[in-house]
């Protein structure tokens, strides 16, 4: 017979739980990365070596720890998705390349991290995060849906005229379509979780910039500093009201006897 052990993953068991928390994180993200690089007045060049900074410190944390651990798994998140929201701000705006131009880099870049991942693994599945080399691939893969994601967070609502609330729904009715998709149909569970956590961080971002943005541009222009304070205190909230445990991996090691 088989003998399988369940080893513990690094990254939290996908729940529903978990994808409000993760909307919370990418809408934080845009606030805190606003907050830094416009209230603050530091630029979106000197905001992203900032965050990146902050990126790669947390994440060499999380990597070289031993188990999981819910609080720095999600400082790591919002971590990317700062990084992830100066670091679009400036390819679009600073570099010039403009939202298309962008999002089309970004994607392709992301694209790239799932292949060599796949290729290099054999799988794209979050519920095989259990050695630092695929905890890079991971962890990389996230940083450019998180940049992606940003992009075209900007891009919809600029570009569209549909404002930062008819952004929110066109992402939102996105995230109910990949859900539909999960319970109705066969499609890869690894393919429908990048999309949905790739929907999550554009709609956080035009969350982010509905509550920050000046009145004239449709905003609410609620302070950056406090709205990002506000949701960093829910989001801490929904870690302990939402049950954080690892993700399970169940892998054959043995032999038939």
């Amino acid at each position: 017979m088989e003998i399988t052990q369940v080893r513990s993953s690094k990254v939290p068991e996908v729940t529903f739980g978990f994808w409000i928390i993760k909307i919370i994180a990418t809408t934080l993200g845009e606030t805190a990365g606003d907050a830094v690089s416009m209230t603050m007045q530091l630029g979106y060049a000197v905001s992203s070596i900032i965050f990146i900074g902050i990126f790669l410190v947390a994440v060499s944390a999380q990597i070289a720890a031993k188990s999981f651990h819910p609080f720095l798994y999600w400082a790591v998140i919002v971590a990317t998705t700062t990084a992830g929201t100066t670091m679009a701000d400036f390819a679009d705006r600073s570099l010039g390349i403009g939202y298309a131009g962008g999002a089309a880099i970004l994607f392709a870049l992301l694209m790239a991290s799932l292949l060599v991942w796949y290729l290099t693994v054999g799988s794209i599945s979050v519920t095989n995060i259990t050695s630092p080399k695929v905890e890079l691939f991971y962890w990389t893969t996230i940083l450019f849906s998180q940049t992606l994601g940003t992009a075209l967070g900007a891009w919809v609502p600029d570009t569209t005229g549909r404002g930062y609330e008819g952004g929110a729904l066109v992402f939102g009715t996105g995230l109910v379509l990949v859900a539909a998709a999960c319970f109705y149909t066969n499609v890869s569970r690894a393919l429908l979780f990048w999309s949905a956590f790739i929907l999550t961080r554009p709609l956080g971002a035009t969350l982010g910039d509905l509550l920050d943005k000046p009145l004239a541009d449709g905003g609410l222009e609620i302070d950056r500093l406090y709205a990002s304070a506000v949701l960093a205190a829910l989001m801490v909230a929904c870690i302990f009201l939402f049950e954080q445990r690892p993700g399970r991996h169940h892998g054959a090691t043995g032999q038939n006897l």
